[in-house]
């Protein structure tokens, strides 16, 4: 076999959506990174071969909706990809890694060996099976985002696997005796509304499913449960959720196959005129092994909001808790879930994203250092991802000062989190630092008070606003009483982050991929925030007296805007000239409004 070997600084194991997060923020941040990635395309669960929607924390709670490179990745899906087309998808993800410099993509490469140095990791070694080639990759510090924690077994991390006692860490939802059961996993369906009736036949090893009650009263009808994706056709949590996988997966085709017959061909479920689009074959997991880190993240810190010192993301998604016997139990009044809706956010520190006892290794994703119950909160895709470009950054400031993973929590959170907050990354518990350049100018505009926009906070929060209403060509100017060197700029937009002004299905204009296409939505279409600034411009004042553009942007479709400048001035002035709504009319007669959160300019 061929054998190929590759120096980094950073090594990332698993391709979903943490993964890929963290790949990226750390090349950004400089480092050299791998990214080794087991499938043929990235995403993971949000992948064209899983199909689960990325929920998070806005998902949930007003406002709180995962920015930074998420949201970038969001916004140019929905301004490419209206139709939510997963081929397109697919190529975006693709996109993302493949063409980022400082990246060497491996995909289609299981990671299946690490070496050790102690209690270091020094490589990994990854199977590629389109090459029939071995890839060791070096590194200086390595992240498991692989969700099932390959890395653990391989380096003699600490885990676990499994539900806690209650006494363990004073849980509510804890059980009385520990075990080793997990959340199952699930095979999600695709369908599509037509204008005729679609007949179906079964295959013959399909589940028979002839009564509601068979189905164990799950909610499946297409007139109203169109949102429900069939997360319940779910098995495995009383098995072994890693090496039972390929039994589990024939069982849930069964099921699956079985489910659409008896929509179709027992009893009215709304569904004659919808045929079945699509299929999944690979299992999509909810839990198996965790890591242990310097934390454990617990329910009573998810419950109550917790902070921490060293927070570096955050989540606020409901405690969302599948019970092992999936599909077996009864869906009436839900009594297959354990739910607790929450009203707050709560901090995920650093502490439980990198090992208790491997020095080099961290992780982000369904696999950090959480208690059972804590982790039916922070295991989804949204709140993963933020984690992954927490680690990413975090990895980059850990080689850039020589240090451990632990190490740099200790001693350079402060930077780590400065740099999260300039790449837009919320945290709830802090306030990002506004330079002080802006601090110490004068900023005005005949639009109204613009002093919003240097608070710190980016978006809407607790009640406040936080932003500018400012209108269409009117300038924000900054006045610094001395001639300075300007770098660069920084400029957040509104990117309507709880999708009010998007166009679409309403039930789902949250969801990123509808998985339900129905007529009476337009085949379930979306447009792109029409409140977005489109077009701005930044000027100086020039040699006559006037103001003379020294920067211009068309067609923006992102929320964080930065660039550099080379310019020597007193002043500069960003003048906002068309939102996407602005842009679809003849004339806006200076009355265009815009709605903006931050602007700053640096030395």
């Amino acid at each position: 076999m061929k054998k190929n070997v590759h120096e980094v600084d950073f090594c990332v194991v698993g391709g979903g959506i943490a993964g890929m997060l963290a790949a990226i923020s750390a090349a950004r941040h400089g480092l050299r990174v791998a990214l080794m990635h087991d499938r043929p395309v990235l995403g993971g669960n949000a992948s064209s071969e899983i199909r689960m929607w990325i929920c998070g924390a806005g998902s949930r709670v007003p406002y709180l909706q995962e920015t930074g490179i998420l949201e970038e990745i969001a916004l140019e899906n929905m301004h490419r990809n209206p139709k939510r087309n997963y081929s397109l998808w697919d190529a975006l993800l693709y996109e993302k890694v493949r063409f980022e410099p400082n990246i060497t993509l491996l995909m289609n490469c299981a990671c299946c060996n690490a070496e050790m140095n102690g209690t270091k990791i020094t490589s990994v070694t990854g199977f590629q099976l389109t090459t029939y080639t071995w890839h060791t990759v070096r590194a200086k510090i390595f992240a498991d985002c692989s969700g099932d924690s390959i890395l653990a077994p391989l380096t003699g991390a600490l885990h676990r696997i499994g539900r806690e006692a209650a006494s363990e860490h004073g849980e509510e939802f804890g059980l009385e005796t520990a075990d080793c059961h997990t959340m199952g996993m699930s095979l999600l369906l695709q369908a599509r509304e037509t204008d005729r009736k679609v007949e179906f036949t079964p295959p013959p090893w399909a589940c028979r499913f002839t009564s509601d009650a068979e189905m164990h009263d799950k909610p499946h009808t297409m007139l109203r449960d169109l949102n429900t994706n069939f997360y319940w056709i779910e098995l495995g949590g009383l098995r072994d959720s890693i090496h039972d996988t390929e039994e589990i997966r024939d069982e849930l085709l069964k099921i699956a196959f079985g489910c659409w017959d008896h929509m179709k061909n027992h009893g009215d479920h709304g569904a004659d005129n919808w045929e079945l689009e699509w299929v999944g074959f690979l299992p999509g997991k909810r839990e198996s092994v965790r890591y242990i880190g310097d934390c454990i993240l617990t329910q009573n810190d998810v419950e109550q909001g917790a902070a921490f010192p060293d927070e570096v993301a955050y989540g606020a998604w409901q405690i969302d808790n599948h019970l092992p016997g999936g599909f077996e139990l009864s869906g009436c009044g839900g009594a297959h879930l354990q739910k607790r809706r929450l009203s707050e956010p709560y901090g995920i520190p650093l502490r439980a994203l990198y090992s208790a006892n491997i020095d080099n290794l961290m992780f982000a994703g369904r696999n950090i250092s959480a208690t059972h119950v804590a982790f039916c909160s922070t295991r989804v895709m949204g709140t993963c991802g933020i984690m992954g470009q927490a680690v990413g950054t975090a990895a980059a400031v850990a080689v850039a000062h020589g240090l451990s993973p632990r190490a740099a929590c200790r001693d350079q959170i402060d930077r780590i989190r400065e740099l999260l907050l300039d790449d837009d990354c919320f945290l709830p518990h802090f306030r990002r630092e506004i330079s002080k350049l802006c601090r110490t100018a004068t900023l005005d505009s005949p639009a109204g008070n613009p002093e919003a926009l240097r608070n710190g906070i980016d978006r809407r929060y607790a009640g406040t606003d936080n932003g500018f209403f400012g209108k269409l060509n009117q300038p924000i100017t900054y006045s610094f009483g001395r001639k300075v060197k300007l770098s660069s700029f920084r400029l957040v937009t509104d990117s309507d982050l709880d999708r009010e002004f998007v166009e679409g299905n309403p039930n789902l204009v949250k969801i990123p991929m509808p998985l339900f296409h129905a007529q009476s939505y337009d085949g379930t279409s979306f447009g792109f925030p029409t409140c977005m600034l489109k077009k701005f411009r930044l000027e100086i004042p020039s040699a006559d007296g006037g103001w003379e553009s020294v920067y211009e942007k068309d067609n923006n479709i992102m929320r964080l805007v930065r660039d550099t400048l080379h310019v020597e001035t007193e002043a500069i002035r960003l003048v906002p000239l068309e939102t996407w709504a602005s842009a679809r009319l003849y004339h806006t007669y200076g009355s265009g409004s815009v709605h903006l959160f931050a602007f700053e300019v640096n030395e």
